[in-house]
């Protein structure tokens, strides 16, 4: 099994500091997320520590860490087990009907890297999960307490196409990026008046309109699911359209994008342990170099 060579040089440790009136918003982007996990190390090493996280897919996966406090956790997840075939590929689509082993990750990952469940529940910060709704297209949040939570995470990082639909509370769900990339809507609807983003995308990336082999294949296999496909096939305008409607609230300091300062290239099952890990300095170093502005942001 390959790991990334500087796995053993991330941050460790529990984030120390009081809770901030604020809103962690973080996107997906599967193994792009790495980024986030950087972004969240330093932050939390900082002293940035959000009452409130809200996440969909890997922004999920990234989010349950950050609202725990454990800085380093999300990042060794990726960067010790991706080559793991119980963690991504044939093993956990036959075993847990998905690309991705969830139940790996729930279950001997945590032998190697502990997780405080009850703690984590007990504690007073929140967390919610975006997840797509297969009956009817619509994103729905489960909060920590929704007592599926484990379930919940699956279902909003469970890629469409390659992974089959997660019933969570007599529900099925897939991908929360299936209806939305990015949860600014919860964070804004909960009446947060600071929220911090953090993309995965470059501020200058527009989704582009997928060929038509992809577009056949999603009305194939979800005909009749009409609302879902239909969230499916406008995600490239919906995701432009939300990035601009992003952009004009920054300008109005209504909230603080962090965005990766370089493209990424690194692909959703990304395999190089050395690309994927070079991803996560990137997220570690562009928040560390945006600290001063969040501070000053969230101070306002």
């Amino acid at each position: 099994m390959k790991q990334y060579s500087g796995v053993n040089e991330l941050p460790s440790g529990k984030a120390e500091g009081g809770v901030i009136k604020a809103c962690m918003v973080l996107e997906g982007g599967a193994f792009r997320g790495v980024y986030t996990s950087g972004a969240l190390d330093a932050m939390m090493l900082a002293g940035i520590n959000t009452e409130a996280t809200v996440g969909i897919s890997a922004g999920a996966m990234n989010g349950i860490n950050y609202a725990a406090g454990l800085i380093g956790r999300s990042g060794r997840i990726n960067l010790k087990y991706r080559r793991d075939g119980r963690y991504v590929g044939l093993r956990p689509l036959m075993k847990d009907k998905g690309i991705i082993g969830f139940d790996f990750v729930f279950g001997e990952v945590c032998e190697d890297l502990p997780f405080d469940l009850a703690a984590f529940l007990a504690s007073p910060r929140r967390l919610a999960v975006g997840c797509a709704r297969l009956s009817d297209g619509a994103l729905h949040y489960f909060e920590k307490d929704c007592g599926e939570l484990y379930r919940a995470i699956r279902a909003s990082a469970s890629m469409p196409i390659v992974s089959r639909p997660v019933t969570v509370l007599g529900e099925d769900y897939l991908d929360g990026g299936c209806a939305e990339k990015i949860p600014l809507d919860w964070a804004l609807e909960q009446g947060y008046e600071k929220i911090i983003i953090v993309r995965t995308r470059d501020r200058a990336y527009r989704r582009p309109e997928e060929g038509g082999l992809t577009r056949s294949l999603k009305r194939r296999m979800y005909q009749k699911h009409p609302a879902f496909l239909q969230g499916l096939l406008e995600e490239a305008a919906r995701y432009n359209a939300l990035c601009e409607r992003m952009e004009a609230l920054e300008r109005e300091g209504r909230l603080f994008m962090l965005c990766p300062s370089s493209p990424v290239t690194v692909g959703r099952l990304e395999k190089d342990m050395e690309k994927i890990g070079a991803l996560y300095w990137q997220g570690f170093h562009d928040a560390e170099a945006a600290l001063p502005g969040i501070k000053a942001y969230l101070e306002k």
